[in-house]
C-alpha cells in the first residue's frame, strides 16, 4: 500500500481535494485552449479500467455537440495505433498504465495528449499536451483520482473546438459535499438491500455507461462481488433474462425507471440512481441526485458508488484495503524511460 492513503481518508477528504483540483485543472485546460491545442477534429480517449470508464461522459458531451469522438480500451487494438487526424488523449491516473503508454508512443508527438494524476510519470513525459490533476493522494481502489479524472476529461470536452468550460464547476465541490451528506441515509439503505447478493449488474445509458463500468470494477475490487456492466439497451437485448438471485444498480431516467420497476416487481433487488422523483418499494431503493450537467452527474454517481461499496464491504466483512491478486505487468516501472514500456 506504499504511496496510497486509506479508502476512508481518501473519501473523507474528497470534497476538499476536488475544491483544490478543479481550478488547477481549469487553468491547464484554459492554457491548452489559448495555445490552439483544442482546435480541430475531435479526440480519441485512450485508457484502461477506471480511466477508460471516466471518459464516457466526455465522449457523450462531444458527440452531443456534433464533434466526432470516441474512447478505446488501450489493450484492445493492434499497434501501431491508427487514428488518422484525430488526436489521442491518454488517460491514466498513475501515469504508468503500460497498455496506454505503449499505444500512445506509437503516434506522432503532436497528437499526444495526456490526463494523469501523478506528475512526473512516464505518460506525463510522453504527452505533448498535458493536464495534470496535481498528484493528489489517492486510495488503492481509486476514489479522488477517479472523480478528478472525470472532471478533467469533462473540461477538455467542454472546451474542445471553441467550447467553454461549464462555470458550474466553480461551485461543484460544495454541491459534492452537500450531496454526500444528504444521500447518506439512502445509500445506507441501498447497501443493506444488496449486500448479500451473489452478483451485481450495473446498467446505465449514455454518459452514465462509464458509471456502470466503474461501479462493476469497484465492487469487484473492494467488495469482491462478481459484477458486470452494460449499457441499458444492451441489457434489454437478452442480458436481463438471467436476473436470478443477483441485484441490480441502474443509472438513468425514464427507460431505467421502467427497468427498475420491472425487476423490483418481480422480486429482484434494485438500486436506482437518478435525478428524478421515483417511489421506492420493498425491493427498490432510489438514490436521488441533484440536477446537474451530464458531466457533473457522472462525478456524483461515482460519489454514490464509493459510499455504497464501502458499506457493502463492511456488511460482508471484507477488508477494503486488501487486494487478493497483484499483477506485475500492468504498470510501468517509474525508473524506466517511457519508450521501454511494452
Amino acid at each position: 500500500m506504499d504511496g496510497y492513503i486509506s479508502y476512508a481518508e481518501a473519501t473523507a477528504g474528497q470534497a476538499d481535494a476536488l475544491a483544490s483540483a478543479i481550478p488547477r485543472i481549469e487553468t491547464q485546460v484554459g492554457a491548452l485552449t489559448a495555445g490552439g491545442a483544442l482546435d480541430g477534429v475531435g479526440p480519441l480517449f485512450l485508457g484502461i479500467g477506471a480511466s477508460l470508464a471516466a471518459t464516457a461522459p466526455a465522449v457523450w458531451h462531444l458527440r452531443e455537440r456534433g464533434i466526432t469522438a470516441w474512447r478505446l480500451d488501450a489493450g484492445d487494438t493492434p499497434l501501431p495505433l491508427t487514428t488518422g487526424r484525430h488526436p489521442v488523449v491518454g488517460v491514466s491516473q498513475s501515469g504508468r498504465s503500460s497498455e496506454t503508454i505503449a499505444a500512445l508512443e506509437t503516434i506522432p508527438a503532436s497528437s499526444r495528449y495526456g490526463v494523469v494524476n501523478t506528475v512526473p510519470s512516464p505518460l506525463a513525459e510522453l504527452a505533448t499536451h498535458l493536464v495534470g490533476l496535481g498528484s493528489i493522494p489517492d486510495s488503492y481502489a481509486s476514489t479522488i483520482g477517479y472523480t478528478a479524472t472525470v472532471v478533467a476529461v469533462s473540461m477538455l470536452a467542454e472546451a474542445w473546438a471553441g467550447g467553454v468550460v461549464d462555470p458550474a464547476w466553480h461551485d461543484f465541490a460544495a454541491m459534492f459535499r452537500e450531496t454526500e451528506t444528504v444521500l447518506a441515509p439512502s445509500v445506507g439503505r441501498a447497501a443493506a438491500l444488496i449486500a448479500s447478493a451473489p452478483s451485481l449488474d450495473f446498467v446505465g445509458a449514455g454518459p452514465s455507461t462509464g458509471s456502470a463500468e466503474a461501479g462493476a470494477l469497484l465492487f469487484r475490487e473492494v467488495a469482491r462481488i462478481p459484477a458486470s456492466a452494460m449499457g441499458t439497451r444492451q441489457y434489454l437485448h437478452g442480458s436481463m433474462e438471467s436476473a436470478g438471485e443477483g441485484a441490480h444498480v441502474l443509472f438513468g431516467s425514464d427507460r431505467e425507471h421502467r427497468v427498475a420497476q420491472t425487476l423490483s416487481s418481480a422480486g429482484h433487488r434494485v438500486v436506482l440512481i437518478t435525478t428524478d422523483d421515483v417511489a421506492a418499494d420493498a425491493h427498490l431503493e432510489v438514490v436521488r441526485l441533484p440536477e446537474t450537467s451530464s458531466n457533473a452527474r457522472a462525478v456524483l454517481e461515482a460519489l454514490v458508488l464509493q459510499g455504497l461499496v464501502a458499506r457493502v464491504a463492511d456488511l460482508r466483512g471484507v477488508d477494503i484495503e486488501e487486494f487478493v491478486f497483484h499483477n506485475d505487468d500492468t504498470k510501468v516501472d517509474t525508473g524506466l524511460q517511457a519508450g521501454a514500456a511494452q
